[in-house]
């Protein structure tokens, strides 16, 4: 299989179902953003040494393809006539959101409470991790306005929602896990 294809030399790419639109259509940019988030969650997943947190981002990254694949997928063909999903795949649902639910709970037991806001920082895995929380926001802000002009599962941007907390979560567990300095943001007074 080539990789280029030349189909998209003209500013257009095809959706799962083989219905074209232009390279920044909403959509596009949507699942696009998604991919980038993939990426980074895989920056994180290499600088992190702890076995299961890898695993859990391994997870995550598969769930990343699958709710891009989703979001690729024209809506008018997303569905057959006997109502199967055409992906023929398990979707984003609720136990995907819950998964990531539980992990918050569980590090959130071994955080000290939070009384400010945090700056991002203080160990490079720790930035990554905050880089990697603005992409998910920015997935999450671009899978919105998507979903204000075509509908799809909810399940979606609840993932996404609850993906970027999660890695908030991580990141203060990485700065406790790496010894590193949790920097509180204290607003200057006059």
């Amino acid at each position: 299989m080539k990789i280029y294809t030349k189909t998209g030399d003209k500013g257009t790419t095809a959706l799962f179902g083989g219905t074209r639109v232009p390279k920044s259509h909403i959509r596009i940019e949507s699942y696009g953003t998604v991919d980038e988030l993939n990426s980074y969650v895989g920056l994180v997943r290499d600088n992190v040494k702890d076995v299961h947190t890898r695993a859990v981002l391994k997870d995550i990254q598969h769930n990343l393809f699958t709710l891009g694949a989703e979001l690729a997928t024209d809506p008018e063909k997303a569905k057959l006539k006997n109502g199967k999903d055409r992906l023929n795949i398990v979707v984003i649902g609720e136990k995907h959101i819950e998964q990531l639910e539980t992990e918050m709970d569980t590090m959130n037991g071994d955080l000290p409470q939070m009384t400010h806001f945090i700056l991002p920082g203080g160990h490079p895995t720790v930035s990554y991790c905050h880089i990697t929380r603005c992409v998910c926001r920015r997935a999450e802000r671009l899978a919105t306005q998507l979903y204000s002009l075509e509908t799809f599962d909810e399940n979606i941007l609840k993932y996404l929602n609850r993906l970027s907390d999660y890695l908030f979560v991580l990141a203060r567990k990485l700065t406790k896990d790496l010894n590193a300095e949790e920097v509180k943001w204290i607003p200057e007074k006059e």
